[in-house]
């Protein structure tokens, strides 16, 4: 209403119509327009509805006569007055007074019957009206209000080019709002449109020739551009936007804008504002309209989501011109009416929203307000159910604006494959190119793809498209192509299966409503636009399993942090054949060969993965045996340990059997005279303890002689510590690694 009134400020010329002498009598006052040629008189004083009725320019007295209950004499003085408007006219009257009398009467009966089903057209009734002006009471204003949004031309569907708008998928038909449209190659000034259009997915048509249909042109919502188009099962909500910046315009304050898609009316929701939650502001604070940020619709929870974006003058009133834009991070929830939502405190214990909505503003959820989290504007949201934020892996996209993206689930849910197509750099500045590449992210393995089309008919690159999926198929409407190309057909359609541009599109029957999965219709968390979809063989080779699923990798790369939505596991549904019969199972792989991209022969991944998984079950039992082997040899140093012990407390001259001279002893058996002493600390303690020496002899008895040593025990178990159990040290484990044969050899003699 403010731009409206704005044009009429900027423009007072007074209309009149040059088609007849007659109109030249009521000069009336021009038409407010906007600059998207929007017409509404809400806030004209001046205007009524002699105002109104002047615009179809009937007789004034005529039309006088009309808005009241005339008498015959009346209609004498009618004729009267009429006849005076021009002397020329006086004879052909008196010569043809029937033919003037119907022509009078069809004149007076044509108003009458304005408002009736026979004329078809709907407008302010006259009939029963009392005599005089009526007054421009907010009740008429309404009804002129309506009158002039019916009256509304029609979206014109054939432009140059169209980017940059809003758009929402119900039911099998896609709907597309405002944005940015051209008729000319090189136009650059009032590009943005209220425009508002459908395109049927029910069935067949060429990307030639799309199904599209225009609808009218609403008066109520703003001409924007870069916003979201909420959706419902029965409604699209408008958010944000940017208004027009050439030639400027000023945002009026915030109202979501719903449209009533049985009713096929807007209805306007004034100032919202926030609800307390968890992750939440304080609640109770002004929703404010936000532009270029990252909207997704959840119909199956009722919820709308909008992500980051930026403030600034082309989206909040009062913003000066000279003031930089804000950049955002928060997460705008809407929760739809009619649906209830546990995270927002005004709806806990299983409450719904109303009329109006729920909003939530979520601003500390996760790593949120970490200073890892920057502020960003142009990206792309979608909704895979069960995760959050992950790192990724494999080649990855460059860093873009502005692409459009989908989600498709695999028939058992294993594995979300989300789309990204288009884009652009923003960097260097000045030297911007659009993007005609397709990528893959495959959830949960968060595994990057980029899709290979070479040899296809691609279209041109594009930056800010509108993206769809339904029926497995990808619907691409508009985009910007840069300045090279004049104009653009502007409708496309990708095969999500076979990975190919196609020229038509190919609908489906057998479908719900949601066009979900067979597998997945009974629950309502199932994907929608999935139905038909197989994974691509060119996925199976990253993720494994076959075109209905079966990912044998299902873990990302990097677990998953907390935030406002839960993370999880994937939910897996069986997939069963016409007959009955399960044809997937969950965690297999197929490498049989089919259509599409799928590859035949060895799967080189499963090969390799099962020579490493025998590699490391051998080395566990290998470690496990030397573990075994080390415990039992530990086990007999000490019981040796223990005996010499006891054969150090003997009583003095008592020879020892178990503990030999370090040197003596060694030199008897190795033929050398020097080795380190096996048990000194051991036979330092007995020495200090029974004044033995570490031989086990009195220290005070003479030495033996040379060659002489006391006679070693002849059970096996001495013979064998004495051989490889005291050599030096306490048996170790690494020692056992390296030579298993000989622990093995000790324990088995003991």
């Amino acid at each position: 209403m403010a731009q409206s009134q704005r044009a009429q400020d900027q423009s007072s010329t007074t209309y009149r119509s040059s088609k007849s002498p007659l109109c030249e009598a009521a000069p009336l006052q021009r038409p407010r327009r906007s600059k998207f040629t929007e017409l509404d008189v809400d806030g004209d004083n001046g205007e009524t509805f002699e105002n109104l009725a002047s615009l179809h320019c009937p007789l004034p007295n005529v039309r006088s006569n009309a808005r009241s209950r005339s008498s015959t004499s009346s209609t004498t003085q009618t004729e009267s007055d009429d006849a005076s408007v021009s002397p020329s006219v006086t004879p052909v009257l008196s010569m043809h007074p029937r033919l003037y009398l119907l022509t009078l009467l069809a004149l007076i009966a044509l108003p009458l019957l304005y408002n009736t089903r026979w004329l078809g057209v709907p407008g302010t009734s006259m009939i029963g009206a009392s005599a005089g002006v009526i007054g421009n009471s907010r009740a008429a204003e309404e009804d002129v209000a309506g009158y002039l949004r019916q009256k509304r031309a029609d979206t014109e569907t054939d432009v140059c080019n169209r980017w940059a708008g809003q758009s929402a998928l119900v039911n099998g038909t896609i709907y597309l709002y405002g944005g940015h449209a051209t008729q000319q190659p090189g136009q650059k000034q009032d590009t943005w449109t209220n425009d508002f259009l459908t395109v049927d997915l029910s069935e067949d048509w060429e990307i030639s020739a799309p199904s599209v249909k225009g609808l009218p042109q609403p008066s109520g919502p703003p001409a924007v551009a870069n916003g979201y188009l909420w959706n419902s099962y029965d409604s699209l909500y408008l958010y944000g936007g940017i208004v027009s910046d050439s030639p400027p315009a000023l945002p009026d304050p915030y109202s979501l804008w719903e449209y009533q898609i049985k009713a096929g009316k807007w209805v306007e929701h004034s100032n919202p504002k926030t609800s307390t939650g968890n992750n939440s502001d304080p609640g109770n604070q002004p929703v404010m309209q936000a532009g270029e940020g990252a909207g997704v619709s959840i119909p199956e929870l009722g919820r709308g989501y909008y992500f980051a974006g930026h403030y600034d003058a082309f989206t909040t009133p009062g913003w000066s011109i000279q003031t930089n834009r804000t950049y955002l991070k928060a997460l705008l929830e809407f929760t739809f009416p009619g649906y209830s939502n546990d995270g927002v405190r005004d709806l806990a214990g299983g409450k719904t929203a109303g009329s109006d909505g729920v909003w939530r503003n979520v601003t500390t959820g996760g790593i949120q307000d970490t200073a890892r989290f920057p502020n960003r504007a142009d990206g792309s949201l979608v909704y895979v159910p069960g995760y959050g934020d992950h790192a990724t892996d494999g080649e990855y996209p460059k860093l873009r604006v502005n692409p459009c993206a989908v989600a498709a689930s695999a028939p058992d849910g294993s594995s979300t494959n989300i789309y990204v197509y288009g884009g652009q750099n923003l960097i260097p500045y000045g030297q911007q190119i659009q993007y005609d590449e397709m990528w893959i992210l495959s959830v949960p393995s968060f595994k990057w793809l980029k899709v290979d089309t070479t040899g296809q008919s691609t279209p041109p690159a594009r930056v800010g498209a509108s993206c769809s999926i339904w029926d497995g198929q990808i619907v691409v409407i508009g985009g910007y192509t840069g300045p090279d190309l004049s104009c653009d057909s502007g409708f496309y359609v990708f095969s999500a299966t076979d990975l190919k541009w196609q020229n038509n599109f190919n609908a489906l029957s057998g479908g719900n409503t949601q066009n979900q999965q067979v597998s997945q219709q009974k629950d309502l968390t199932g994907l929608s636009g999935s139905y038909g979809y197989e994974v691509p063989g060119a996925v199976q080779s990253v993720i494994g399993g076959d075109a209905k699923g079966g990912a044998t990798i299902t873990a990302p790369v990097q677990a998953a942090t907390q935030g406002p939505l839960a993370t999880g596991k994937p939910i897996i549904y069986t997939v069963t054949d016409s007959n009955g019969a399960v044809v997937t199972q969950t965690g297999t792989v197929n490498t049989s060969s089919g259509n599409g991209n799928r590859k035949s022969g060895p799967n080189i991944a499963a090969i390799v993965a099962g020579v490493v998984a025998g590699f490391f079950a051998v080395l566990a039992a290998y470690l496990g045996f030397c573990a075994w082997v080390y415990r039992r040899q530990l086990a007999l140093y000490k019981n040796h340990v223990a005996m010499s012990q006891r054969a150090a407390a003997r009583a003095p001259n008592e020879k020892s059997s178990f503990l030999p001279s370090s040197t003596e002893g060694s030199s008897a058996r190795n033929g050398k005279g020097s080795i380190t002493d096996q048990s000194s600390a051991m036979g330092a303690a007995s020495s200090r303890l029974t004044g033995t020496n570490s031989n086990g002899l009195d220290s005070n008895a003479p030495p033996l002689p040379a060659g002489l040593w006391p006679p070693v025990g002849g059970n096996s178990t001495a013979n064998s510590s004495n051989e490889d159990l005291l050599l030096g040290q306490e048996p170790s484990f690494v020692g056992v690694l390296l030579n298993p044969r000989r622990s093995l050899r000790v324990i088995n003699r003991d």
